[in-house]
């Protein structure tokens, strides 16, 4: 199994999950042009991606799936209350999932993780395949003992590291949405996901991804510095998805 990302921010997100049988796409928030755009980047074409999966109805996660599941024939797989949210008008092709009920993608198992968000039925993913486990986490405000439990063994995960907390509180957004941002059903901040690391299977994890990084309320600077001080003599790979580069092919070792 490999992964590669699109793009991860407030802007659009999008992550590529691929296995021995199956290619996906996890989340759509770009525009068609600039899907395919990407897309060529890692040498991928619509026409090898095989499912749309959507965490939640959110702008930045949702905003191409339309276009693209229509135009290009490609399911979409999405909790029922993120479907009747109609971010995206009717889908002919419309595969409805289930909180933690476990589904495949070719040779890809699906696991949808119920997370607190302030959207309507917001999920997770970990996908696996054979030995292989890799976990996306972001669009979270706080770490349930759920969550804790399901991402304790990844050998990849990408990982929400939204704000730093002084940066968010001096930042320009209002006093309401700093609330919503650092509530129970906002985002994660630095301090937060680093918390979750430490509490991590670190021999088994071979790569983490700081992801969702807030472009106006953190630095990936200080993403990095926050999650190194509890990642002491951890041997993996920190990667960062990035807005504009998202990452390129990360393949794990079997």
């Amino acid at each position: 199994m490999r992964v590669a990302s699109l793009g991860s921010g407030s802007k659009g997100n999008s992550t590529v999950i691929e296995g021995r049988e199956g290619r996906l796409l996890l989340d759509l928030g770009f525009g068609l042009k600039e899907t395919i755009r990407r897309l060529a980047r890692l040498d991928l074409t619509p026409m090898d991606i095989d499912a749309v999966l959507v965490t939640h109805e959110h702008a930045d996660h949702i905003n191409g799936v339309a276009a693209f599941s229509r135009k290009f024939h490609i399911p979409a797989y999405m909790t029922p209350s993120t479907y009747d949210a109609k971010r995206t008008g009717p889908l002919p092709a419309l595969k409805p999932i289930q909180y933690e009920q476990s589904f495949a993608i070719g040779s890809i198992q699906v696991e949808p993780v119920v997370v607190p968000h302030d959207a309507r039925e917001p999920c997770q993913f970990i996908f696996s395949e054979e030995s292989s486990r890799v976990g996306v986490l972001t669009d979270l405000g706080h770490i349930s003992a759920h969550v804790r439990d399901r991402y304790h063994d990844c050998d990849l995960l990408m990982l929400e590291c939204n704000y730093d907390k002084e940066m968010l509180a001096s930042g320009p957004y209002p006093v309401a949405l700093k609330r919503r941002v650092a509530g129970d059903f906002g985002h994660l901040s630095n301090e937060q996901a680093a918390e979750l690391v430490g509490t991590l299977n670190l021999p088994r994890l071979q790569n983490l991804v700081i992801s969702h990084v807030s472009e106006k309320n953190n630095q990936p600077a200080l993403a990095k510095s926050a999650l190194t001080r509890v990642l002491c003599g951890w041997e993996g790979v920190l990667t960062l998805a990035s807005q504009a580069d998202g990452f390129g092919w990360i393949d794990l070792s079997p």
